[in-house]
């Protein structure tokens, strides 16, 4: 690996190491370009990954202090990871495009009260080749020739009471999960702890899969445990270096020819408010006024339901199934939009028992859950509106362990979330009905997983925060790298998304330093 001086104003300086931020720094690395990747967390490995669900969420989860406010947890409004590879470790593997109508929300929907829509500024044409390179890049099942993996038994479940109402758009997914041997990892042996992370490697994650060729290259230095609390920029309003902490506390100052941010959506728009200065009082970047606004998270909610014959919905990859029959945009249904339903395990008998029913208690219940081995899952995800109330805030006297102000996250469901839950609620139930189900439960949504916004992609300076390659409207040489970008959320889980814009963005980049432009 190599090693970069703190003085070297040569490099591109990378904050946050996931699915944006590795790729990104990955894809520069290998253009030969000299990275300084600066993450929060620390470095795992592959046998550092066990499967258990509550000792992973202690590796892995970004527990530092965090409010919540409106509809979120108001200890922990969202489940990020704080490690190297960021959320790319915990995450299903579910690799979905953008549908055509998505990449213009504002044109296809209308004007929605309450909702700030905009349409992005790249479309589904100027993204085909990207998603194609990201893809390829992390073994999409179902695309680039890559063969589907199979179906578990929550699957099969899902499978039969869709077929029984009518869906026809129902498979295995397309997961970024190998169903064969590739890329020097094995293919998935159906462990089913995808979430708590791959131990044997078949799931793509920027840990061990973009991390380790970016240093081979000799042009990329990863430091871990470095939280960065602050950007600086000289005079004429160029971004000249980070301010962070390492491991043992001590602060220390990296030059940087250019700065990109993937911190995930509330990290991202947090430094860049704690950026403040003179020259830019409300924050770096924010002359729009939408630094850590139009925070996203997509409409979700889990349905369960218990079967008359066993699932063991445990075992087997954990979102390898899916319905798209409702993921199209028909406002007939009383809401715009659409949304995935996608195959969910229990997370352990202790999870089902205590996530099913808020506090419930008692004979009954008891029954329920001794019926554990019968239970089939699913879990909603659809498109919500992007309102400017959600969002993210530094609280004004609280800080964390490193002197920064504590992030504040508001969210609330738009009117268009709320209806769009109850009809999937209705349709998720009816799916296992269809099949016999005894009893069906609806659950609330779980802490954010899918956040997006607070610095979104805009045509117009006044509308957003960066432009369609992720460079900050306000400075040239500053850069927005991960899921805060996103103009809108579209139905599908955005991680490819983030990968295919990364690719896109290091080709932007490295075409602008040749050309002397940043």
């Amino acid at each position: 690996m190599a090693k970069f001086d703190l003085n070297d104003d040569t490099v591109v300086v990378v904050i946050g190491s996931g699915a944006g931020g590795g790729t990104l720094s990955n894809e520069l690395a290998q253009k030969g370009i000299n990275v300084v990747c600066l993450e929060a967390g620390k470095r795992l490995t592959l046998d550092d990954i066990e499967n258990d669900w509550g000792t992973m969420f202690g590796k892995l989860s970004w527990t530092d202090k965090r409010i919540g406010t409106g509809a979120l947890n108001p200890d922990l409004p969202l489940w990020v990871c704080k490690t190297v590879g960021g959320t790319t470790v915990h995450w299903a593997g579910a690799a979905l495009r953008f549908q055509d109508h998505e990449w213009k929300a504002k044109s296809t929907y209308g004007d929605i009260p309450g909702a700030n829509l905009l349409d992005w500024p790249v479309d589904a044409n100027e993204m085909e080749r990207f998603y194609s390179m990201a893809e390829d890049k992390m073994g999409v099942t179902g695309r680039q020739g890559i063969p589907q993996l199979p179906g578990n038994n929550n699957f099969k479940a899902m499978l039969a009471g869709a077929q029984r109402l009518g869906y026809t758009k129902v498979h295995t997914g397309n997961m970024a999960i190998n169903s064969e041997p590739r890329g020097g990892r094995p293919s998935c042996q159906q462990i089913g702890f995808c979430m708590a992370g791959c131990k044997i490697g078949a799931k793509w994650s920027a840990l061990y899969t973009e991390i380790p060729a970016a240093e081979a290259t000799g042009h990329f230095e990863l430091r871990p445990e470095s939280m960065v609390l602050k950007i600086n920029h000289d005079s004429s309003g160029k971004v000249t270096s980070v301010v962070y902490v390492d491991k043992e506390g001590n602060t220390h100052e990296q030059k940087a020819r250019i700065i990109a941010v993937a911190g995930n959506s509330v990290e991202t728009p947090r430094l860049l408010l704690n950026s403040a200065s003179s020259m830019f009082p409300d924050g770096m970047a924010n002359s729009s006024g939408q630094v850590g606004k139009n925070f996203m998270r997509h409409m979700t909610g889990t349905v369960y339901a218990i079967l008359p014959q066993p699932v063991h919905f445990d075992r087997g990859t954990q979102m390898a199934g899916i319905v798209q029959d409702e993921a199209h945009h028909d406002d007939s249904r009383g809401f715009v939009a659409g949304y995935e339903m996608e195959t969910l395990p229990g997370f352990g008998l202790a999870g089902v028992a205590s996530n099913t029913i808020a506090g419930a208690w008692g004979r009954e219940y008891a029954k329920d859950i001794e019926m554990y081995d019968h239970f089939a899952g699913m879990w909603l995800v659809g498109e919500d509106l992007p309102q400017e109330q959600n969002g993210v805030t530094l609280h004004d006297s609280q800080k964390d362990q490193y002197g920064m102000p504590v992030p504040v996250v508001h969210f609330e469901d738009h009117p268009n979330d709320t209806a769009m839950r109850n009809h999937a609620f209705k349709r998720g139930s009816a799916i296992y009905e269809a099949i016999g189900a005894t009893k069906t439960f609806e659950l609330p949504p779980f802490p954010s997983t899918h956040n997006m916004g607070t610095c979104r992609m805009s045509a117009d300076a006044k509308d957003g925060v960066c432009n369609p390659t992720g460079q900050t409207h306000d400075i040239p040489n500053l850069y927005i790298s991960d899921g805060s970008q996103f103009t809108t959320s579209a139905a599908e889980n955005p991680t490819l998304t983030i990968v295919s814009l990364a690719i896109r963005q290091a080709e932007k980049i490295a075409e602008r330093m040749n050309a002397g432009e940043i």
